[in-house]
Formats: structure tokens, sequence, C-alpha cells
């Protein structure tokens, strides 16, 4: 794929993206906080990728792999009124079925648009399958780290927020409860991620994405989470609890070992 081509398509996708919008603002959040997420998960794919050795093709490869990962979110949103996939439909395929439909990458090549869809199909998986390897791998952990430093940022701001000015789908409609489901902070001691299954409070859900850590794959992703301070500032939102506080300093070791390259 060339570098005009992908001027292309961050074209098609800001005109896809003004298709959705209203004049109910409430809903306009929601597609707000999805456009422009995606936009910083493109910057993070370009930071991981700028520390890594790829060739000019691989890099515009996942770059518009970052640009359509959540084309889905857009078109689930306006129909169920929820991101959450497992009370609608699984975003990923909806977003793959919608660039087929749209013939949106009829121009990049056959290979190209295999490995771009399946990372697309990948990118919120809980496991990547171990069937996954190759360059198809390499691209897969691209999009679900560069996807997962975006998601902590936009939760970051989504807790400090007045609850009228958050965009109501992003919680997935976890009730803001006290405390920690045991099951959950057992899943953060084996230093395991922890499954939306298993989720029963905003506090859960929290403790979800900082389980996130144990899913990384790059040093550079381990790196921006420790400067950006997410890791601290999710804890600060969370019941001062002996566990909690076991949890929470076993993820911040394994981000600072990994960040070194450990």
């Amino acid at each position: 794929m060339e570098p005009n081509e992908l001027g292309n398509l961050k074209g098609w996708f800001t005109a896809y993206c003004r298709g959705f919008y209203t004049e109910n603002e409430a809903d306009n959040r929601n597609f707000s906080l999805k456009e422009i997420h995606t936009h910083h998960v493109c910057e993070n794919m370009n930071l991981l990728i700028g520390s890594l050795k790829l060739s000019p093709n691989e890099r515009i490869t996942a770059e518009a792999i970052a640009l359509f990962h959540d084309v889905g979110r857009f078109e689930q949103y306006q129909r169920y009124s929820t991101f959450r996939d497992d009370f609608s439909e699984n975003h990923a395929a909806l977003g793959v079925k919608i660039l087929k439909e749209e013939s949106v990458l009829v121009e990049v090549p056959e290979e190209e648009r295999r490995t771009i869809y399946l990372a697309i199909s990948l990118h919120n998986v809980f496991r990547v399958p171990s069937s996954i390897n190759g360059r198809d791998l390499l691209f897969t952990r691209l999009i679900r780290d560069a996807d997962k430093l975006d998601i902590w940022r936009i939760f970051e701001e989504y807790y400090m927020q007045p609850e009228t000015e958050r965009a109501s789908a992003a919680g997935l409609g976890f009730p803001d409860q006290t405390g920690c489901s045991p099951e959950v902070l057992d899943c953060l001691e084996r230093r395991e991620m922890v499954n939306l299954s298993m989720s029963k409070s905003l506090n859960d859900f929290k403790l979800l994405q900082l389980s996130w850590v144990f899913d990384l794959n790059f040093p550079a992703s381990f790196r921006l989470v420790l400067d950006h301070g997410y890791i601290d500032r999710l804890s600060m939102t969370l019941p001062e609890d002996g566990k909690v506080e076991s949890a929470l300093g076993l993820i911040r070791e394994y981000a600072t070992e990994k960040a070194a390259g450990g």
C-alpha cells in the first residue's frame, strides 16, 4: 500500500464518522468518544512501530489497522445504544463486515487486506489464538497494545468527569458500588487478565482494565503506560483495601520489569 492510499482511507473514515452525528448531544458524545479514540490509537501505533524495525509498507499496514480497528463501534452504538458486545454484537466482526460491504479496501493488495481484516477481528478477543503467528501475530499484538493504551486514557478522563459530561456508553452500565469481587482480585494475584464476565461493579471493571498490563507485548507499550501514569491514576479511583493494594503492587512491578525489557 502506498502513502497516498492511506490518505484516501483516512478521508473515507472521517466522512463515515460524520454520517453518525445528529442533534442528540448524548449520542454525539459517544460517537465523538470513538472518533477521538481512533485518532489516539493511530498515534499510539506510530509510537509503537517507531520502536520496531518495520518496512515502510508494514508501517502503512499497521496504521490502516489502527484507523479501522473500531469502525464497527459507530453502527453498534447507533443500533443498540451500547458498546457492550455481549449486549449487542461483536464490534470487531461488525467492523470487518462494514469494510467489506463498503469496498473500502478494494484497492489494497489482497495479502495486506487479509492481514488488516484479521488484526481487526482479533483486536478485542480475550486471548489471541495460538494458531496466529508471523506477521499476523505482529500486527495483532500491535493493535491490541495501541488500543489498550488509549482506553486507559479514556477511562482516566471518564472517572474524573462529572456524570452529566460522561459518554454514557463508556462505563458499560456497571453499577458504581463499593468493594471489589474476590475472584477479580484472585485473577490479579495470579498475574492474569480479568474476564469481563467476572466484573460485577465499576470497581471490578477498573481492575479488569488494569489487568490488561499482563497482555501487553512490547517494551515500548510498558514504557508508555508508566510514562503516562495510567496505573497510578486509575489506582487512585479504587477503594483503600489491603488486597487491592497488593494486586496493584503486582501490576506496577510487572510493568516496570517489562518496560526494562525483562
